[in-house]
């Protein structure tokens, strides 16, 4: 079986393989407008087995300080396969009580007219997860519904942080931010600020 531990080793194979597969340099237009000179498809990774046991990993290692936690969730589609990811593993780190949950974009016009899908209860403790922060846009959103339905964010953790502003967002909400590696561990410079 695989190591289940995330250990320096896993952090340089994660960035090996964010290298290969999901780094993209050329010129794209990123969800905020601005242009880049680099793209992070990060699906490419998080949608693998070796990606999605890599970064669960490091999902639970920040999740470790935190035994408060009832859940884990974000914004779909960036956070659904971190979130299956994370909750196959967490039995095998102690936390086979997780729950998980996803943020749709917009509530469902049919049905219970969801915002917010999985188990998750009023009051309870939740890790907002993504694959790529920017300026933070999609996990402040999810954090703006969870927080409608009287949760309690604990903390942020991204696959990646582009160090485009998404730190500070989350500071001023005063919620710790714990992204496995910057876009500097890949080897390349952040855009400057807008």
């Amino acid at each position: 079986m695989a190591d289940l531990t995330w250990d320096d080793a896993a952090r340089s194979r994660l960035i090996d393989v964010l290298k290969r597969d999901a780094l993209r340099l050329g010129s794209f237009t990123l969800a905020s407008g601005r242009s880049s000179h680099y793209y992070i498809d990060g699906r490419k990774v998080t949608l693998s087995a070796e990606g999605a046991r890599l970064i669960a990993l490091g999902v639970i290692d920040r999740l470790a300080a935190h035994p408060e936690l009832a859940a884990v969730g974000g914004l779909t589609m960036g956070a659904d396969p971190i979130v299956g990811a994370t909750l196959a593993l967490a039995p095998w780190h102690g936390r086979g009580d997780l729950r998980g949950f996803l943020v749709r974009k917009q509530a469902k016009s049919h049905g219970m007219g969801n915002l917010v899908e999985g188990p998750l209860a009023s009051g309870s403790a939740v890790a907002i997860l993504d694959d790529v922060a920017t300026t933070g846009g999609s996990s402040l959103q999810a954090i703006e519904a969870v927080e409608a339905m009287g949760c309690k964010v604990a903390l942020v953790v991204v696959v990646l942080d582009r160090l485009e502003g998404a730190a500070d967002a989350f500071r001023a909400k005063g919620i710790p931010f714990h992204p496995l590696l910057t876009i500097r561990d890949l080897g390349v410079e952040p855009l400057a600020p807008a």
